[in-house]
């Protein structure tokens, strides 16, 4: 089969996701995005706590994860999995802009980066976790 895009993600990306957001409705369209851009979404979670209780079994090498979970917000939720799984870079996200949320809490909590909801694409992510 000829191909000119391979579904393939490369060695300068992550490619197993774990997704945490509280929203069905963004979990459904991530999860499209990046398995169209080749990555492999291994897990979904809709809350911190649920995200905790797999995140040590399904060892993804991205989390995408949303600051505003209902209970232990996204900041709390980066640190703890970090400390369970301390290969995986964390990507926080938000449909607030990171001004709003405060740019020194997004590297306190041991993430990798921050992508807006909106501008979420393979590229935004590659960016936020190049310097992980």
């Amino acid at each position: 089969m000829n191909s000119t895009h391979s579904p393939i993600p490369s060695d300068e990306r992550p490619t197993t996701v774990m997704l945490v957001d509280d929203h069905a409705s963004f979990r459904a369209s991530a999860r499209w995005l990046l398995e169209t851009e080749g990555y492999v979404v291994v897990a979904e979670a809709s809350s911190g706590e649920c995200a905790l209780d797999t995140v040590a079994e399904v060892q993804p090498e991205l989390v995408l994860l949303d600051v505003g979970l209902p209970g232990i917000d996204g900041f709390q939720v980066a640190l703890a999995i970090r400390a369970r799984c301390p290969l995986a870079r964390v990507v926080l996200t938000s449909s607030r802009d990171l001004a709003d949320l405060g740019e020194d809490r997004v590297s306190a909590c041991g993430a990798a980066g921050f992508v807006h909801k909106a501008e979420l694409s393979r590229a935004a992510l590659v960016a936020a976790t190049a310097t992980a």
